[in-house]
Parts: C-alpha cells; sequence; structure tokens
C-alpha cells in the first residue's frame, strides 16, 4: 500500500515501529555486510513532524562492489536507483505500491554517515531546535506537490547552521555514535 509523501504530518510514534521491522528483515538479510542499520531523517526524531517517510542508513564497509548488498536489499522489498547522483551512497527504493522508504547505503566512517547520524542524534536531544525545523518545514510544504527540489533546497541553510550547533554540541559532549540501532 501506498503512502502519499506530499505532505508534512504530525509526529506518528508507529514510525519507530515501521523502522523497528524493517532493521529486523534487513539485518537477517544483510548479516554482516551491514556494519550498521540506523533509522535516520526526520521520522528518527521523536515529537518531529514530517513526511511520512521511512529513511534508513546502512552502513558498509565499501560502497562497492553494489552487488555485495543489492540482492538482499532486492529481497527486502527496495529497487537500487542507479542514476543517484550523489557519489559517497548508494540509494535504494520501495517498489511501486509500498509504502514510502529510502535505503541509504554509506561507508562506515564517512562524512556522509556521520553527518546523517549526528544531525538525528542533536535533534533528538534539542527539542527546540527540532521544533524550528518542524516549523521550517511546514512553511515549505507546499511547494512539496509542485517543485520537492525547492523543497530540498529551502532546507539546506537550517541544516548547515544545525550542524554548526551539532558540532559545537558534539565537541562540548565528546559524541560518538551509539550502537546500531538494529
Amino acid at each position: 500500500m501506498s503512502t502519499s509523501t506530499t505532505a508534512v504530518v504530525p509526529y506518528d510514534p508507529t514510525w519507530v515501529d515501521l523502522f523497528s521491522q524493517l532493521g529486523t528483515r534487513l539485518r537477517r538479510e544483510l548479516g554482516p555486510t551491514a556494519l550498521r542499520i540506523d533509522h535516520i531523517g526526520s521520522t528518527s526524531v521523536p515529537g518531529l513532524d514530517a513526511k511520512p517517510v521511512i529513511d534508513v542508513q546502512i552502513s558498509v564497509s565499501s560502497l562497492g562492489p553494489v552487488d555485495a548488498y543489492r540482492g538482499a536489499l532486492e529481497r527486502c522489498g527496495f529497487v537500487w536507483r542507479a542514476e543517484n547522483t550523489e557519489l559517497t551512497k548508494r540509494y535504494f527504493r520501495e517498489r511501486p505500491g509500498s509504502r514510502r522508504t529510502h535505503i541509504h547505503v554509506r561507508r562506515a566512517g564517512s562524512f556522509s554517515e556521520q553527518f546523517a547520524l549526528l544531525f538525528r542524534d542533536y535533534l533528538r536531544t534539542h527539542p527546540v531546535r527540532a521544533g524550528e525545523y518542524a516549523r521550517l518545514k511546514h512553511r515549505l510544504a507546499p511547494l512539496l506537490p509542485a517543485d520537492r527540489q525547492a523543497y530540498v533546497e529551502a532546507k539546506v541553510p537550517f541544516t548547515w547552521e544545525t550542524m554548526h550547533l551539532a558540532d559545537d554540541w558534539a565537541q562540548e559532549i565528546g559524541w560518538e555514535p551509539g550502537d546500531s540501532d538494529c
């Protein structure tokens, strides 16, 4: 069953369960190939309004060859999006008609892997900033049906400002990623 993702909706506590079920299935299929499996993105931050898309980050020792994990992800119902232009990840999406889910495969220890985890952890521990993010997302939501890229680009200044704050916070507390979510 397809879930519309053209709207920012109130936080839904079932997002945690959806990730948990998916993460368990991914862990079973990927085994030790997945060094980490983490719930990232807005649905991973309790209380944060979001598009109802579950984002999963799978950390691997190397992005290549993609066949090292592609078959397992396809068995779980995901399709490799080879046309993805981000060179620091491999991207998979749900099959047509399935619940909207984004799978981001990144190299363990890479900047892009750490970025997603730090951004998530900062918002989880700073609810005021998460609330500011929710308000921004609601303000930009009218762009979603017509120009998704404009929506994404309009969030960039907030994201980088948050990462500056998150880096300061990380230095203060000695942040390191916790255990894998799955």
